[in-house]
Formats: structure tokens, C-alpha cells, sequence
């Protein structure tokens, strides 16, 4: 299982992960509990309820780069361009915008 911790700004705001089942993303619940809070999409609206989808969310695949970052990014981590999520854990740390993917990597 491919883990990671999303952020708005400096907040965590929840959890994306892929298993055997596909994706999933969760806001965690004391971050729905603030009324001023933002979803991070509108694509993955507040909602206590886990979104899933058989493929990588349109809204973090575009985070991903493209063209010669992403080449970059493919070859110095050896990650297959196909396996968006590692992509996103690795590149996405420091997006453009306010949201940011900090991959959970298990230290075992």
C-alpha cells in the first residue's frame, strides 16, 4: 500500500492511498470540524465519507509534472512513468499552489 499525507498551506487535511482496491482520499475529521476550512478540490468536496476511484484522481494527477521535471523526476527516483501515485509522493512535496503530497515511506 502506497501512503500520503495531504496539505493545504501548512494544515494537514488528510490522507491519500492506493491499494489493492484503487484510490482513496480522506479528509480527517478534525480538519472537517473547522466551518472556515476549504475542500481541496472541487472535484473532492468536504465530505466525511472516503472518496474512491479505480484510478489516480484527476485532481493529484495534475499536480504531477510534465515534460523535463517529470523526466527528471522519473530518472533520478527510477519510478515508472505509470505508477502516478509514486510519482505524486515524490514530486509533489513543493507544488505550485498551496496543496502539497508527503509520501509516507516506510522506514522497514
Amino acid at each position: 500500500m502506497l501512503e500520503a499525507r495531504v496539505f493545504i498551506s501548512q494544515t494537514e487535511v488528510g490522507k491519500l492511498w492506493k491499494d489493492q482496491d484503487g484510490y482513496h482520499f480522506k479528509y480527517h475529521k478534525i480538519y472537517l470540524e473547522n466551518p472556515i476550512n476549504g475542500a481541496v478540490s472541487f472535484t473532492l468536496p468536504l465530505q466525511e465519507e472516503p472518496f474512491l476511484s479505480k484510478v489516480i484522481f484527476s485532481f493529484f494527477d495534475g499536480l504531477i509534472p510534465e515534460g523535463w521535471l517529470l523526466n527528471l523526476v522519473q530518472k533520478n527516483w527510477k519510478i515508472d512513468p505509470q505508477d502516478r501515485m509514486a510519482l505524486l509522493m515524490r514530486a509533489c512535496l513543493d507544488c505550485i499552489g498551496n496543496v502539497s503530497v508527503v509520501g509516507v515511506f516506510d522506514e522497514n
